[in-house]
C-alpha cells in the first residue's frame, strides 16, 4: 500500500484500512509497524530495520490521546505530515565552497593534516547534477573582505584576549587564538583566501553550475568569520540560504563540498538543528584533518543524520530509498513543534487569564 509506485496519496483511509488488520478502526504500534516496513526500504525493496526505541516513539508522536493506539483521525496528521513527505520529500543540494583557494590557491586543503585533493569532489558533484532532479540548488562561496578576522595577517590589527592559550606573538597558521570584545570570540586563524572578487574565491571552473541555481555568500563581515552557510559562527545573522529553503518548501537537505570539517560539517549541523532531514554526500567531500572529518560525521550520526556515497543518491531524492533516520528525525521534529505550539497556546490562554 506504501510503495513508491503505488503510493495513492488521496486515499489515506484505503491504506488505513489496509494496515488495520483486527478492524477495530485504530492502528495498534503492531500495525504500525508494518506501515514502518512498508515505508522504510531501500529501491530494491530490501526492508530497514526500525529500532524498537524509536519505533515507540514515533507512534508516540501521532497517538495523541495517549490511549495506545492511533485512531483514523490521528492517522490524518500522520499521513499528511510525516509519510507524506518520507515518500515525496522536497530535496535540496547544498554544494559547499567549491572554490579555487581552497583546491589549488593560498588555502589548499591538500596541504592541510589529512591531505585530501579538493579536485575530486568536482566529477562526482557533476554527476549528481547531471542525473538527480533536485528541486533546488545552492553554491556557495566565502566571500571575505581583505580586512577579514580568519586572516593570519590580518592578526595584528585585533587584540588578542589573555585567556587565549596562544599569544599573539607566538600564533601560527590553523592555531586558535581568543579575541578580545565585548564577546570573546574563538577564532582559527587561516592564510588570506577567497577575498571578494578575486581568483581564489571564485567557483572552480570545471564544477557546473546550474540554471535556476542559487549561490549564497557568507564570510562577508570582517569581524565574524561564518563556516555554516546558514549563519556566522557567532549566530548574529543569517544568510539569505534560510528564508530560501522555506520558501521552497524544502524538506531535505544533501550536503557536499570542501571543506569536509569546516564548513561542510558546521552547514549539515545547522541543518540538523533547524530541523532538516540532513544527508551528507560523504564522496563528495573533502576535508583538512582527518580527526576533525570522523567528529563532523559522528555529529551527523548523532542528531539522526545520514551519511551515503552519490550513487545511493538518486534514490533517496526519487523516495525509492527510505530511510528510518530520516523517518524519526522527522517525527521528532513533528513532535517539537506541537510541543511549541501547545506552550505558546497555554501562554496565551494564561496571559487572557490574567488580563480578565
Amino acid at each position: 500500500m506504501c510503495s513508491s509506485e503505488d503510493f495513492n496519496f488521496e486515499d489515506m483511509d484505503a491504506c488505513f484500512t489496509a494496515f488495520d488488520k483486527d478492524c477495530d478502526g485504530y492502528l495498534s504500534i503492531e500495525e504500525f509497524e508494518s506501515i514502518c516496513q512498508a515505508l522504510f526500504r531501500n529501491d530494491t525493496g530490501r526492508v530497514y530495520g526500525f529500532d524498537c526505541n524509536q519505533l515507540r516513539a514515533t507512534f508516540d508522536v501521532f497517538d495523541f490521546d495517549k490511549d495506545g493506539k492511533i485512531s483514523r483521525d490521528e492517522f490524518g496528521y500522520c499521513w499528511n505530515c510525516w509519510i507524506k513527505t518520507i515518500v515525496r520529500p522536497v530535496s535540496a543540494l547544498l554544494i559547499i565552497d567549491v572554490q579555487n583557494d581552497f583546491i589549488s590557491g593560498s588555502l589548499s586543503i591538500s596541504q592541510c593534516s589529512a591531505q585530501q585533493n579538493g579536485l575530486e569532489v568536482i566529477e562526482p558533484i557533476n554527476h549528481l547534477l547531471e542525473t538527480v532532479s533536485f528541486d533546488a540548488i545552492f553554491y556557495s562561496l566565502d566571500w571575505h573582505p581583505s580586512d577579514h578576522v580568519s586572516f593570519i595577517d590580518n592578526l595584528k590589527n585585533r587584540k588578542v584576549h589573555p585567556s587565549s592559550p596562544v599569544s599573539a606573538e607566538e600564533a601560527q597558521t590553523y592555531d586558535t587564538v581568543i579575541f578580545d570584545g565585548p564577546h570573546l570570540m574563538h577564532q582559527r586563524l587561516w592564510p588570506r583566501h577567497c577575498v571578494q572578487g578575486s581568483w581564489g574565491a571564485e567557483l572552480h571552473k570545471d564544477l557546473k553550475v546550474i540554471e535556476n541555481s542559487v549561490k549564497v555568500y557568507k564570510g562577508t563581515n570582517p569581524d565574524v568569520d561564518s563556516y555554516s552557510v546558514f549563519w556566522d559562527n557567532k549566530k548574529l545573522t543569517q544568510t539569505t540560504l534560510v528564508s530560501q529553503l522555506k520558501s521552497k518548501n524544502a524538506t531535505d537537505v544533501y550536503v557536499c563540498g570542501l571543506a569536509y570539517d569546516v564548513c561542510v560539517g558546521a552547514t549539515a549541523a545547522d541543518a540538523l538543528s533547524i530541523g532538516y532531514r540532513t544527508i551528507l554526500i560523504d564522496d563528495c567531500c573533502r576535508g583538512v584533518d582527518l580527526a576533525d572529518i570522523e567528529k563532523t560525521k559522528n555529529t551527523v550520526l548523532n542528531q539522526f543524520g545520514v551519511i551515503v556515497n552519490a550513487d545511493q543518491v538518486k534514490g533517496m531524492v526519487e523516495g525509492r530509498d527510505r530511510r528510518p533516520e530520516l523517518g524519526y528525525k522527522l517525527a521528532m521534529e513533528l513532535k517539537r513543534k506541537r510541543e511549541e505550539e501547545e506552550s505558546n497556546s497555554c501562554s496565551v490562554e494564561e496571559e487572557n487569564c490574567t488580563d480578565d
